[in-house]
């Protein structure tokens, strides 16, 4: 089963880590570290487009990271791919 993420862009569930919601753990200095590192390995895709930035996805397929930018809510994909996520 596939989760849709945003523009043309849908991942497998099976490879999902977590979702996460945009403003509440940007303000991480973990998660903004994260973030800086992924963005110059280049693993960091923006689905979001024109749309304001609302959730990111991490997924790893075959032993690599992939950090999805996601302009649909934390909790709308969290539902969609029957994941629990807690807030």
């Amino acid at each position: 089963m596939y989760l849709h993420l945003g523009a043309d862009i849908s991942v497998n569930k099976k490879y999902i880590v977590a979702i996460f919601d945009l403003d509440n753990s940007s303000t991480s200095k973990i998660t903004q570290e994260y973030f800086k590192k992924a963005t110059n390995e280049g693993k960091v895709i923006n689905v979001s487009e024109e749309d304001l930035p609302r959730s990111f996805v991490l997924v790893e397929e075959k032993g690599e990271e992939k950090l999805y930018i996601s302009p649909i809510s934390s909790q709308t994909l969290s539902k969609r791919a029957n994941i629990k996520i807690d807030f």
